[in-house]
C-alpha cells in the first residue's frame, strides 16, 4: 500500500499544493509567505488523501 500511496502522492499533493496557490491568489494574497504556505499546507494534506485513495483502490481490487 506504502508504494500506491507514493506514487498517488506524487499527483495528489501537486494537485493540492496548486489549488492551495490558485486560491490564495484569487483572494488578492500575492506576498511570497502565503503563496508559500498554501503550498506547503496542500503539500502536507496530500499525504492522508493519498493514503485514503491507495486504501480504497486496494479494497476495491480485492473483491
Amino acid at each position: 500500500m506504502i508504494r500506491l500511496a507514493s506514487i498517488l502522492y506524487s499527483t495528489i499533493a501537486t494537485s493540492l499544493a496548486g489549488i492551495g496557490v490558485i486560491a490564495v491568489l484569487s483572494a488578492g494574497y500575492v506576498s511570497v509567505t502565503a503563496i508559500v504556505v498554501a503550498s506547503v499546507a496542500g503539500s502536507v494534506l496530500g499525504l492522508p488523501v493519498s493514503l485514503l485513495v491507495a486504501k480504497q483502490i486496494l479494497k476495491v481490487t480485492k473483491s
